[in-house]
């Protein structure tokens, strides 16, 4: 059992930055992918990145690649998400997600464990 705990989300005009961090707490190992997703309200849950823990590679969404960028700290199992130039359509609940397998890393499906999400607004 793995628990997430997200932190860091807020209000934020546009063209502002924001990051958000990821504690992982339990029964912790490193060896897994770490994602996020975010959700709007009315809309299905949204990939938005992941990395892998041993070697760090990264992959975004199209729709925020060059804006965000992930990153982790091996000591605290803390992941962490680097959001600049945010936009309105960024806002959403942005959620941790933790894989103990690689296979649909860009599906919710894909993902074992949850945090329970941190706001993200983005308005003038």
């Amino acid at each position: 059992q793995v628990q997430l705990v997200e932190s860091g989300g807020g209000l934020v005009q546009p063209g502002g930055s924001l990051r958000l961090s990821c504690a992982a707490s339990g029964r912790t190992s490193s060896s897994y992918v770490f994602g996020w997703f975010r959700q709007a309200p009315g809309k299905e849950r949204e990939f938005v990145s992941f990395i892998n823990w041993i070697s760090g590679t990264t992959y975004y969404a199209d729709s925020v690649k060059g804006r965000f960028t992930m990153s982790r700290d091996n000591a605290k199992n803390t992941v962490y998400l680097e959001m600049n130039s945010l936009e309105p359509d960024d806002t959403a609940v942005y959620y941790c997600a933790v894989a103990r397998r690689i296979t649909s890393l860009t599906r919710a499906r894909g993902y074992d464990y949850w945090g329970q999400g941190t706001q993200v607004t983005v308005s003038s």
